[in-house]
């Protein structure tokens, strides 16, 4: 039985196996061709699943085709476990050199000097030593394109640099006429705890000639690849769907195919080829792969937990006043883990699923607590519909009694109140409905909509600023002006005092503003 091609969710494409989109197409090949026939040593980084290990093995491929060049693809990760131990890292190194010269170009030079190179040149030389004579002896120059830089650690990571720099100058009869480093991070962001003082990757690499970006899918990306799904099997793709994924994803390339496999082959609806997958189906695939925590999300929540995120994600998911400066190196390491993206406004998170995963895993065990507290029925009632009065009454009353024990438990404190009931909304709407997110970046608001059934709600999380009359005149505006463009019928505007010498009966209140609650917290 012929192979069934999917959507690859883990690992490198294989055009057997997988569906995929041409890796050359997705980078700018001119530009790198021309890097490399210049000698240049660059630096190409995307976030994790991204495509970067299948795109290095079609640069590497194509470059062996064209007979100018002999390349090989260097994956560095196993060297990670050796971390400050020198002598073993570069062994590792050299053992993968020699492999993958073997394996790629039938060349076994590399592995037989490997061993005498090692002995002679030293942990702090054998890299360069071998490299150098290994072009040396190469009919035609060398590039080494080496993967996962990131993932040395300290002395290791510090010693691969400096000995590729040290080698630079003998390029390219006494060093590779190229090196490209790849990995999650620019170099720029190396920061290697191995000595007394923090050494970053741009001290130690200084002679990077381009720092280049894989970029995520477009949206004719997006249709190219799902359309060879629709040819291979005679499944279509509803039209809403395309906008739909887009919106969503923002074209992250694990996000884009883990929707298609979510909706083609696991649920049911979206398993019988003679159906079309529906945007409904979509729908319904994102909430799957957000409840169930895949690996690519729930890998999230470290990157959350660093300063340097915290630094730029906190005034975002607050809504704060205080904009990220989207110049600072803190904001560029965030871009480049692909948590965030410049938008029209300034930064944004990188995509709608991000926007929903965030507030969840930095509230997962509010969430966790409140299983066995608040459940889903309670706020019901006999019609099927949301209680939202009900709902909001108690969270009024959960927040007065319980903030000060969960605010300090959170790693984004300044995000506390908008956190805590982001976690008490999900942890009801989670029994039959969703939320869709949006951060007023600067504007101290946060704006949720809550689905459920065909029951549309606005709710609007605002800071207190400045006066309290001012601030509700401002958020009704806001409320009322969200509840229009999402087609809600209902609305509530809640408004966060976060000063510590305004005591609760100040606080604590409601009340109506035309079609629109106001919740004093």
């Amino acid at each position: 039985m012929a192979n069934v091609r999917k959507f690859c969710t883990a690992g490198p494409v294989r055009p057997e196996w997988h569906y995929l989109l041409s890796p050359l197409e997705r980078l700018d090949l001119p530009l790198l061709m021309g890097l490399i026939a210049d000698g240049k040593y660059f630096v190409l980084h995307a976030p994790r699943q991204t495509g970067k290990t299948s795109c290095l093995g079609a640069l590497t491929a194509h470059l062996n085709s064209t007979g100018a060049y002999r390349a090989i693809y260097v994956n560095l990760e196993p060297g990670q476990a050796a971390r400050d131990d020198l002598a073993v890292a570069m062994r590792s190194i050299a053992y993968e050199i020699g492999a993958e010269a073997l394996r790629t170009l039938g060349d076994p030079f590399p592995e037989s000097v490997r061993e005498r190179v090692l002995a002679a040149a030293g942990p702090v030389g054998s890299l360069r030593a071998l490299l150098a004579e290994w072009a040396a002896h190469s009919p035609l120059p060398l590039v080494v394109l080496f993967d996962e830089v990131d993932s040395l650690v300290g002395d290791s990571l510090i010693s691969l640099l400096r000995q590729i720099r040290s080698g630079y100058v003998d390029r390219p009869s006494g060093f590779p006429q190229s090196v490209v480093l790849c990995g999650v991070r620019d170099v720029r962001d190396y920061r290697i705890h191995g000595t007394k003082e923090i050494v970053t990757g741009g001290s130690a690499f200084n002679i990077k000639a381009e720092s280049l970006r894989l970029g995520d899918f477009t949206p004719e990306q997006i249709r190219e690849l799902y359309q060879q799904h629709t040819a291979s099997t005679g499944q279509v793709f509803d039209e809403a769907v395309y906008p739909l994924v887009w919106r969503y994803t923002r074209g992250q390339p694990w996000l884009v195919n883990a929707l298609a496999y979510e909706a083609c082959f696991r649920m049911p609806d979206g398993m019988d080829r003679a159906r079309p997958v529906t945007a409904a189906v979509v729908e319904q695939a994102k909430e799957n792969l957000i409840l169930r925590r895949d690996t690519h999300l729930d890998q999230l929540s470290d990157k959350l937990r660093e300063d340097r995120v915290r630094r730029v994600m906190q005034p975002i998911v607050s809504g704060e006043d205080r904009q990220p400066e989207e110049q600072s190196d803190d904001a560029n390491y965030a871009i480049d883990l692909g948590l965030i993206r410049r938008g029209p406004e300034g930064l944004e998170i990188a995509n709608a699923i991000y926007a929903e995963v965030i507030p969840r895993e930095m509230t997962f065990e509010v969430q966790t607590d409140l299983l066995g507290t608040h459940k889903t029925a309670w706020y019901v009632d006999d019609r099927g519909r949301l209680d939202m009065h009900g709902l909001m009454k108690a969270f009024q009353q959960f927040f007065r009694e319980n903030s000060e024990h969960w605010l300090q438990r959170f790693d984004y404190r300044e995000a506390g109140p908008q956190l805590l009931m982001q976690a008490f909304l999900q942890r009801i709407v989670n029994g039959g409905g969703r939320i869709d997110r949006e951060y007023g970046l600067g504007r101290r608001r946060t704006d949720l909509l809550i689905q459920w059934k065909d029951q549309r709600v606005v709710v609007e999380l605002k800071l207190l600023h400045k006066s309290l009359d001012a601030t509700i005149e401002a958020g009704l505006r806001q409320t009322a002006g969200y509840m229009e463009i999402a087609g809600a019928a209902e609305g509530h505007l809640v408004i966060f005092d976060r000063r510590s010498e305004a005591g609760w009966d100040r606080k604590i209140f409601h009340r109506m503003e035309g079609a629109i609650s106001v919740w004093g917290m």
